[in-house]
């Protein structure tokens, strides 16, 4: 089969990329080719800029694929003209969204049935914390406007792995690893859920030789925190209290991954993978996404979003006010 992928050289569009190239199919990538990647030669380079509108995408004039997948889309000044623009060129339009869409909904497990936020004005081009699950919404919609029943919207959870850039992931893979005293938020009963990225990849590959359309969460196994700490490795670990988090300020972003039970978005780390699992969703180990990650991001010069320093200060502070 032909695949055009949008956004095809970083993280999960790369390891799209190489699932199916390692399937047998052909893939093109429509890429500004401002930055180098290490993708095989075989993979045919597209020149454009989908932030252009129609004029970014010429480089895909009078062809033809099986399928696009959209790794890139965020906005709908980005989604709608790539969508009618390929409207007949490709069989099957793939979008990747996210589990956003839901909102902080209190339904728990999430289930693609579950009613969706409001989406963005098509104006919007701003993505921040409160336009991404809004923006993800108007984009899924173009996408089922144009293509019906030829469309699929995949919905991720955070997506962890090797390359991945964001260092939400890999901070905590690499925090266990360095040792000593390792601050763990909460007391252990908090849940996280990620999916690899190379679950993803293979799913999409299934998705399009499948032709499977509709809607899929795609999620990896739930952990409780303490859990996670156990397959991290973690061998020193030191609970600290939501409470004492919040009076020493300590943000989200910082303990990425991180959602107190009950508390906001936090029925975003309880959703059901059903759906997909049914339609062939494999899972990987996550003891095997560890260990993948850390062989990864020990040489990729990621920055800590939670320093050393910073660490060591809130565990004082929860020594002087235990909770």
């Amino acid at each position: 089969m032909k695949i055009l992928m949008l956004g095809g050289t970083q993280f999960i569009g790369r390891h799209m990329t190489l699932a199916f190239l390692a399937a047998g199919h052909t893939v093109s990538v429509l890429t500004r080719g401002l930055s180098q990647d290490d993708l095989p030669p075989e993979v045919e380079r597209l020149r454009g800029d989908r932030d252009r509108g129609p004029a970014g995408l010429q480089a895909l004039s009078d062809r033809t694929w099986d399928a696009c997948i959209d790794v890139s889309g965020y906005t709908p000044r980005q989604v709608r003209p790539s969508a009618e623009f390929l409207r007949a060129q490709v069989q099957r339009y793939v979008f990747v969204s996210s589990v956003s869409v839901y909102g902080d909904t209190p339904r728990r497990p999430v289930r693609e049935t579950d009613p969706l936020l409001p989406a963005a004005a098509e104006d919007v081009t701003e993505i921040d914390g409160e336009t991404y699950g809004p923006l993800k919404v108007a984009c899924e919609a173009i996408v089922q406007e144009f293509y019906g029943p030829r469309g699929t919207i995949l919905r991720p959870q955070i997506v962890a792995g090797p390359h991945d850039p964001t260092g939400r992931y890999p901070y905590w893979v690499n925090r266990a690893v360095q040792g000593g005293e390792m601050l763990a938020p909460g007391d252990g009963t908090d849940h996280l859920q990620v999916i690899d990225v190379r679950d993803l990849a293979r799913f999409t590959v299934r998705v399009v030789e499948g032709q499977l359309g509709g809607v899929f969460n795609l999620v990896g196994p739930r952990l409780s925190w303490s859990a996670f700490m156990e397959v991290l490795g973690a061998d020193e670990v030191t609970w600290v209290s939501t409470r004492v988090l919040e009076a020493q300020g300590v943000t989200s972003q910082e303990l990425p991954l991180y959602r107190p039970e009950h508390g906001p978005f936090s029925s975003l780390m309880d959703v059901d993978p059903a759906r997909s699992l049914a339609a062939g969703l494999t899972l990987t180990d996550p003891a095997v996404t560890v260990r993948d990650t850390r062989a990864w991001s020990a040489g990729a010069g990621l920055t800590p979003p939670f320093t050393p320093e910073r660490e060591a200060a809130v565990l004082v502070a929860a020594r002087q006010n235990p909770a």
